[in-house]
């Protein structure tokens, strides 16, 4: 039999345009090393080495780490911490030259790039230990040439302490910030960054920085920027994920630690440091140092929603807030719910409301302001924990509780996102939502939505297109975090389609599915803790994978109703296809998903069974060859083969990253005249969009 649809024209429901939107954790070089311009790693000698397991770790101070001498002295390099540049990091580098041109260089992770013609900023504080009348010289270097060059004067700045005895009068030596531009005369990767001395001398340096003057905003890799941009996110989730709770709370993601200037920004071990690829059980990884200089804080983050924002839809803020509970995946640690210490995490909530929204004359609008934006960032959303559980160590419940009711004492229009743990389709799960579920039927300002994560096979996707058919529609649903996991956990076109399938059904139930989100978001190749991600890159390119094309496609064609199907889309389920229908303005949009590998033709008839003919832009997602690889078990192939499978054995995390790589797709858009029917190839997302 073959398949046919019919479409109609009567709206079955109301559904949010701003389904579509973003997670944000900082994993795999996201921030640091990725989103966050600055070229410089560990530019405030703040490192720290992460060694061990989970729940078996030790963490050593490593200030040096990236920092190399160039004339073969190590000795000249020495970390101190006496009066520093800020308490909340307090080492920093004396480098004592022996001769002139002497100095230090940075690994710069994976090397400078440079662009020929683009400046750069470069920024750093000094401070004279002995060295009058001279130049310090940056550059960037490569095998021996330079690239970009410029020098600035030293000045020696001193304050008397009002001191006068036996040694005369005490002076104290003060921090200088200094400024120049380097302009790349050609393009390079790989180079390498360096600060030297004019002459003989010592002077002390912290906070040494340098961004493209391409970044947005002076903050985001530009290119990077654009690739979240077009997808135009309806809203934007973060900071985490895992790092908002840490791998001990001291180690939390903590808000107020991330706001503010700079140089006072407490940098933290990143618990990702703890894991790379499939070597989850090494003692040491490869980013063992990986750290949050937090360059993107929770100003930047509301930052970056403004500027994501555009005449297709606004860009929300999302935030997530520990809820005095360290990650449960690492940690058994909390602090009592009725302790004083946390109070102080339900105290952080209302604060960070009164940042985002209060006015210039309250304490947190006045920071928002002294930091350039004294407008309220209209913070509507705001999640209470990331994917918390309860057990015998964790009581989530009272919690939510306490947060809920003291935020909508002060604040009764912001909405409030519960979580339902990391699992679905389990007695946690659904212990968690009768929890929302029982309460919100007293208080209709209960909960908006409960946040839900599953990464998952394609098959489970495909299986699962009506998981939310028969959910209640008192309380919405966030998918938080959600991504289809093939066997080799690559990026496939494979997975991609079943993705697609799962939002067909988000969309058919876009009355209670209030926000949806992809994650991982970024991956820097060769630095990966966890895959598939949506978003590679490296020092230079930026790989979009077939799961970032689904996404835009979804939000490029949102739509505001979803039209009756009247049950035709369980039918066409029996020979994967997969659809929805929706309504925006005056366009009707049809999405169709074919699961199978085949080619299938799909008629369109209208409500009296008349074959359809109109004009219409037709967008198709599928294998760049044409022929979407069949993921396959491991030791199932020939190893020569197309179909490569992951080794379980340990390889360096560029191997690992080169055999999970991306599956390359492509998306072509073009208008036609429909007459009749479609033909969907197979593996493939095809949107058919028409007046």
């Amino acid at each position: 039999m073959g398949n046919k649809l019919i479409l109609s024209n009567k709206k079955a429901k109301d559904i949010t345009k701003d389904m579509i939107g973003l997670f944000f954790e900082d994993i795999n070089l996201a921030a640091d090393g990725g989103l966050y311009a600055e070229m410089i790693e560990n530019r405030s000698f703040e490192a720290i080495k992460s060694k061990g397991q989970p729940r078996n770790y030790v963490l050593q101070e490593d200030n040096l780490y990236g920092w190399t001498s160039l004339c073969n002295k190590p000795e000249n390099l020495e970390i101190t911490c006496n009066e520093p540049l800020s308490q909340n990091n307090p080492h920093y580098l004396r480098f004592t030259a022996n001769a002139e041109n002497e100095g230090f260089a940075n690994k710069a992770y994976d090397g400078i790039v440079l662009k020929k013609g683009m400046k750069y900023k470069v920024s750093f504080y000094a401070r004279e230990v002995f060295f009058k009348d001279g130049k310090i010289n940056v550059k960037v270097t490569k095998d021996g040439t330079t690239y970009a060059y410029n020098s600035v004067d030293f000045v020696s700045i001193t304050e008397p302490d009002g001191y006068n005895g036996m040694v005369g009068n005490c002076e104290k030596k003060v921090w200088k910030k200094y400024e120049t531009e380097l302009v790349a005369d050609g393009s390079i990767t790989g180079g390498r960054f360096e600060i030297s001395l004019s002459k003989e001398g010592s002077v002390e340096f912290d906070l040494i920085s340098m961004i493209p003057e391409d970044a947005v905003a002076g903050i985001f890799r530009k290119d990077l920027f654009q690739a979240l941009a077009d997808l135009h996110p309806g809203f934007l989730r973060f900071p985490g994920g895992c790092i908002v709770e840490g791998t001990s709370l001291m180690h939390r993601y903590y808000w107020k630690g991330t706001v503010g200037e700079l140089k006072d920004r407490k940098i933290k071990p990143n618990l990702w440091a703890l894991q790379g690829g499939n070597t989850l059980n090494a003692w040491e990884m490869q980013d063992s140092h990986y750290m949050q200089s937090y360059g993107i804080g929770f100003y930047e983050y509301f930052l970056l929603c403004e500027l994501l924002s555009s005449d297709v839809r606004r860009c929300k803020p999302l935030p997530v807030l520990n809820i005095g509970v360290a990650c449960q995946f690492r940690s058994y640690e909390t602090v009592g719910v009725d302790s004083p210490e946390f109070k102080e995490y339900v105290q952080d909530a209302l604060d960070l409301i009164e940042f985002a929204n209060g006015p210039v004359t309250s304490k947190w609008g006045a920071l928002r302001a002294a930091m350039g934006h004294p407008e309220s960032f209209n913070l509507e959303l705001l999640a209470i924990g990331n994917e918390q559980w309860e057990s015998k160590h964790v009581d989530v419940a009272p919690r939510y509780l306490a947060f809920e009711k003291a935020i909508h004492k002060v604040y009764p229009e912001i909405k409030c996102l519960g979580t339902a743990g990391p699992f679905v389709n389990h007695e946690l799960h659904t212990g968690a939502w009768n929890f929302y579920r029982q309460n919100g039927a007293k208080n209709k300002n209960f909960a908006y939505a409960v946040d839900e994560h599953y990464y998952v096979a394609p098959e489970w996707l495909y299986q699962n297109v009506d998981f939310y058919d028969e959910y209640s529609r008192e309380i919405g649903v966030f998918a938080g975090e959600y991504a289809g996991h093939d066997v080799n956990l690559t990026n496939s076109v494979e997975a991609a389609i079943a993705e697609a399938a799962m939002l067909t059904g988000m969309e058919r139930n876009g009355d209670v599915v209030k926000l949806a989100s992809y994650a991982p978001l970024f991956n820097r190749i060769g630095h990966s803790q966890w895959t598939p991600d949506m978003i590679w890159f490296d020092a230079e390119k930026v790989v979009l994978t077939p799961s970032y094309y689904v996404q835009k496609l979804f939000s490029d064609y949102a739509g505001s109703e979803a039209l009756e199907l009247n049950g035709q889309e369980k039918t066409l389920r029996e020979n994967q296809l997969y659809v929805s229908l929706v309504k925006d303005g005056k366009s009707t949009i049809l999405k169709i998903v074919n699961g199978s590998d085949e080619e299938q033709k799909l008629e369109l008839v209208d409500e009296k069974g008349s074959a359809v003919s109109f004009a219409a832009e037709v967008a198709v997602l599928s294998a760049a060859n044409g022929k979407a690889v069949i993921p396959v078990a491991n030791g199932s192939v020939d190893p020569n083969g197309p179909n490569k499978s992951i080794s379980s054995d340990i390889m360096s995390n560029a191997d690992l990253c080169k055999m999970r790589f991306p599956e390359a797709a492509v998306c072509k858009i073009e208008n036609q005249k429909i007459e009749g029917s479609v033909k969907i190839p197979g593996k493939s997302l095809m949107i058919v969009k028409f007046n």
